[in-house]
């Protein structure tokens, strides 16, 4: 007999609704402003339902009801020279290494400073989870570990291929899914596939001699525990960015949390939406990356091609900009978000953040991306392979080819089309991002730390993984059988020549 269907609600929410406020700990231990932005909202999903947070960090937000701030000092990372940029975080030969240098580093601070200390080593934690950012060290577990309590992990891109096994047990397959650093949004070609094992095999060598390199000249109090595994994973990801792939249990995509509800335009940007008759153009490369150190040549091409169009264009640029076209208004900071969403916004010229790339898909407004480094190139890829976007390189920037991508995406009408397709697949989910964390993070407390999810490639040893002992066994048996065949039949042979032979006569 069926029950009502007010009486299987009504149970459900009594269950799911049980549990207490939690006691949160998370560390931001990386200082670039989008790693927060994802972080933050993933905290604000659980103190705004009454979940208790307590966050290190280098960006201070202002402590709210259930929610305290404590500064945390690491460098920064924004608004870097774009050769700088380009030089450090283009390659991934100095890029792998150099992710391993700053985990460590970034960990030694913040194991270092007094709070913390007193949380590891004071007896006095009464936290009932762990969140904190992943880039490639598990130096980042080492709290967990101390505190014996269940650790979440938050990547605030597309899953970090090159730590993807070692978080998860399960890595994707190179022939299916591209390389985090790879440029195209999944290998379809033989070289595609080939660069992408190669990117592969060497991002995880790298990372692997780095870390033993460390460990040798700079041990630490976090390289003597062995690192506890996370129970979840939150990524910044959604389907429209990240290829289909075979993912575990453990692996949560909130892609597209930090969207919040619009608010309204300051009045002079509003007006200057509003009263261009050809709609505007919105240009930005985020807030990692200073406009105003592109080389003189770049940004004379991108004054030219911008001033010959018919809309206007709001440029995110720091300080005054020499020979400013008149249809172009600069500032420091823009409210992306609240550009993006007014409808006279006609394109959206970026260099493919994850955070932007959501923004401007939830918009459904086409982009045109100059991607730069790391996630960026896949990022403006999936765009691309989804035909609401045009990829361009931006050291080989050309005038022309700029004001023919420019008008090809706001004047075919078939961009526009395609991006409001995406924006109906990105917002067609079963639960929102913030539902998700809340959920999955109550799931885990609720049934005590849900072990169950964590991959049983945990348990396996690498050849163990790869199933070499399996292979063996298998290649065992079949030499072995070749082995008895093949004597099996040098008998049979032997024995019907020596019975075959014609019998001589004797002589008289």
């Amino acid at each position: 007999m069926m029950l009502p269907v007010f009486c299987i609600l009504t149970v459900s929410m009594t269950y799911y609704a049980s549990i207490d406020a939690l006691q949160i700990l998370a560390i931001e231990n990386v200082a670039g402003k989008s790693h927060w932005n994802f972080m933050s909202a993933v905290l604000r999903s659980l103190t705004d339902i009454g979940h208790n947070v307590t966050v290190f960090t280098p960006f201070l937000d202002g402590n709210r009801d259930n929610y305290t701030e404590v500064y945390l000092n690491i460098p920064s990372v924004v608004e870097i020279n774009v050769e700088e940029t380009l030089n450090t975080f283009g390659k991934p030969t100095v890029m792998i290494p150099e992710l391993m240098n700053m985990s460590r580093s970034f960990c030694n601070i913040a194991y270092e400073q007094q709070d913390m200390r007193e949380i590891l080593y004071g007896g006095k934690s009464n936290y009932d989870i762990i969140f904190t950012e992943v880039v490639s060290s598990e130096c980042v577990s080492y709290i967990a570990s101390k505190l014996k309590l269940p650790l979440i992990y938050l990547i605030p891109s597309p899953m970090i291929t090159h730590i993807e096994h070692t978080i998860l047990g399960e890595g994707s397959n190179p022939a299916t899914v591209s390389h985090l650093m790879a440029h195209n949004a999944v290998p379809r070609t033989f070289a595609q596939r080939f660069l992408n094992v190669v990117f592969l095999g060497f991002s995880l060598l790298a990372l692997k001699y780095k870390e033993m390199e460390l460990k040798k000249i700079d041990s630490q109090p976090y390289d003597l525990v062995e690192p506890i595994k996370p129970t979840l994973v939150f990524m910044n990801t959604h389907y429209i960015t990240y290829a289909p792939s075979s993912m575990p249990a453990s692996l949560i995509q909130v892609g597209g949390i930090h969207l919040k509800t619009p608010k309204s335009i300051p009045n002079d940007i509003l007006e200057f939406i509003e009263n261009s008759p050809h709609g505007v153009i919105y240009f930005t490369f985020g807030s990692v990356v200073s406009m105003s150190t592109l080389p003189d040549h770049i940004q004379n091409a991108f004054k030219e091609a911008l001033a010959q169009v018919p809309q206007r264009v709001l440029w995110k640029y720091e300080g005054e900009m020499k020979d400013k076209p008149i249809n172009v208004m600069t500032s420091k900071w823009f409210p992306q978000r609240d550009i993006l969403m007014h409808p006279n916004v006609k394109l959206f010229i970026s260099h493919g953040g994850i955070f932007g790339v959501y923004e401007a898909v939830d918009a459904g407004v086409p982009v045109l991306g100059f991607p730069l480094f790391y996630d960026q190139p896949r990022n403006i890829d999936n765009l691309v392979e989804a035909g609401m976007g045009i990829s361009m390189d931006l050291l080989t920037l050309q005038k022309d080819e700029l004001i023919k991508n420019i008008l090809e995406l706001i004047n075919n009408e078939k961009y526009m089309q395609n991006a409001k397709i995406v924006s109906d697949r990105f917002k067609d989910r079963p639960m929102s991002p913030a539902e998700s964390v809340v959920y999955w993070t109550e799931y885990v407390i609720r049934h005590k730390g849900a072990p169950h999810l964590k991959s049983q490639a945990f348990n396996l040893t690498w050849y163990q993984y790869f199933l070499l002992d399996v292979i063996f066994v298998v290649l065992f048996f079949i030499s072995f059988a070749i082995f008895i065949t093949y004597n099996l039949f040098k008998v049979i042979y032997y024995y019907f020549l020596q019975y075959s032979q014609p019998i001589k006569p004797k002589l008289e």
